[in-house]
């Protein structure tokens, strides 16, 4: 790394740690307001808040990282535009390339650090959210699970009442196991207070447990109230039988590769937002990176006039790959797209309006002009 590159990096580094801070204290006040009153009902204490606020953390690095990297780029780059550092580096024999690839490299570590908090925090927290804030309104902490919750196998023909169960999956309660033929006839049935899943040897135990197998015209050839019911074979897991009615919005990748393994014998539409964001999980960290590999060409110009047209290009640039991202996603959830173009399909586009950006401003070739009303 040169002198020159450290100087870069210098450049862009300071104004991204005071955009990032801001962001992280702007994003904190509104959401002290916008929640404090239910914090005051709720009587929550000191250790209630730490865990709330911490529990939020990745939600808010994926969210202010890209800003916080456009608008340090967009100052650094119009900074040493305004004082022609920028022509002194291409005077120097540097290509605009090679100015940019500190910045470049940057993008990519800054991509690695929202894929990580991406991967399974974040997803989490946006869940979560409304969870703890309703917890801490009511006084009491959750108890994470689901009550009257129906469950169909439908590779197994089996179907699961459960009348209450944790998210974690240890133990479910109140249970009834309805096993069918492929004609839809009951041939066997299970009740149980509680079952109980052993995962090191895949073993369902019913405790209380009640048996009942019928004939094809619901006759009922034997009842058996054993106690407890020991059985093996069934392919369904706790995690299994919850996750059906888990939002796509709130898994993390390991959660989504799960529920896209053990139910795939759902139809395509109902598997569509399932895909859409496993691929999206990936996707949306490379706006870090986008962003820089984008905003930059728009960030330098050769004289004062245009500092204010390129940061405006950029900032459009930006807003518009939010929103078609955003509407793609929508798209691959409803099965209009597949999930790959509805995660992908936005980011490689605009990698190209990137790289067209990039050959313009190499080139020295007039860059699109992005008016503001009001302003000539």
């Amino acid at each position: 790394m040169t002198t020159l590159d450290r100087y870069v990096l210098r450049k862009f580094s300071v104004p991204f740690l005071y955009c990032f801070g801001g962001f992280v204290g702007i994003w904190f006040i509104f959401d002290l307001a916008d929640n404090l009153q239910d914090f005051i009902q709720g009587q929550a204490s000191a250790e209630a808040l730490i865990d709330y606020y911490a529990s939020q953390v990745p939600e808010i690095i994926v969210i202010a990282m890209p800003l916080a990297t456009l608008l340090a780029l967009l100052y650094s780059l119009a900074g040493m535009s305004r004082s022609n550092e920028i022509i002194s580096m291409l005077g120097a024999g540097r290509s605009i390339l090679r100015i940019l690839t500190p910045l470049l490299l940057v993008g990519v570590l800054l991509t690695g650090i929202t894929a990580f908090f991406n991967y399974e925090g974040a997803p989490h927290a946006t869940g979560m959210k409304k969870v703890i804030v309703g917890d801490i309104k009511r006084g009491k902490k959750s108890d994470k699970t689901i009550k009257g919750h129906l469950f169909r196998n439908r590779e197994d023909l089996r179907t699961w009442f459960v009348a209450r169960m944790s998210l974690r999956g240890e133990r479910l309660q109140d249970v009834q196991i309805i096993q069918q033929d492929s004609d839809g006839n009951i041939l066997q049935q299970w009740y149980a207070k509680e079952a109980v899943f052993d995962p090191l040897v895949a073993r369902w135990t019913l405790l209380g447990g009640k048996y009942v197998e019928m004939d094809r015209e619901g006759n009922i050839l034997k009842s058996e109230m054993p106690g407890n019911i020991t059985v093996d074979g069934w392919s369904e897991t706790p995690w299994r039988i919850s996750s059906s009615m888990l939002n796509a919005d709130f898994l993390s990748v390991p959660e989504l590769n799960d529920y896209l393994k053990y139910n795939a014998d759902f139809p395509e539409n109902r598997l569509a937002a399932y895909r859409t964001h496993w691929h999206y999980r990936w996707a949306m960290p490379a706006v870090c990176f986008l962003v820089i590999f984008v905003a930059a060409p728009c960030g330098i110009v050769y004289s004062r006039r245009g500092v204010l047209g390129g940061v405006a290009l950029a900032i459009g640039l930006f807003f518009s790959l939010v929103f078609v991202s955003s509407l793609f996603v929508a798209l691959g959830k409803g099965g209009r797209v597949s999930p790959f173009t509805a995660a992908w399909g936005p980011m490689i586009a605009f990698f190209i309006a990137g790289l067209v950006l990039l050959w313009m401003k190499s080139t020295n070739r007039e860059m699109p002009k992005f008016k503001i009303p009001g302003l000539s």
